[in-house]
């Protein structure tokens, strides 16, 4: 089976707040629409804020991935957090996430990005497996924290 992204835009809003809410249920995020938009608008809008792609099994719409920007020193410039990836059940352990990130990680490259990080569910073995598959390392030295403002 092909797959391509398409790189998502403000016309596809409405698709991806679906997906993220869905994405968000399953990993019992809480999701309130108004808010999400807000958080979105900067993605879609390819800003350099990073960009989020649609995920295309075929002919068909599987999920998304959502890519944030920022910067490292430690990684030598521009780096890259994948923030979300939802892939529609129905389509996921046939290798589409795995051939969508790839697609990811080389138009992240093509501008630049030296790194990127991400963080996983620890009950997501499945996930895990993947990441692993493209190369990701867990950094066991450190671990992530967050301070909410």
């Amino acid at each position: 089976m092909s797959v391509r992204i398409d790189l998502a835009t403000i016309d596809d809003q409405e698709v991806v707040l679906d997906f993220i809410q869905a994405y968000h249920a399953f990993e019992e995020i809480p999701f309130e629409r108004d808010t999400v938009r807000r958080a979105i608008e900067p993605l879609l809008a390819q800003t350099d804020a990073g960009r989020i792609w649609l995920v295309y099994a075929g002919q068909q719409l599987a999920g998304y991935i959502a890519l944030c920007f920022g910067y490292s020193i430690e990684f030598g410039g521009r780096d890259a957090f994948l923030d979300e990836m939802y892939l529609d059940k129905a389509f996921r352990g046939q290798g589409i996430g795995k051939a969508a990130l790839s697609q990811v990680a080389q138009q992240a490259a093509a501008v630049g990005i030296k790194g990127i990080h991400l963080e996983v569910n620890r009950d997501n073995l499945q996930a895990q497996k993947l990441y692993t598959a493209l190369s990701f390392e867990k950094r066991d030295k450190y671990f992530l924290m967050t301070r909410t403002l």
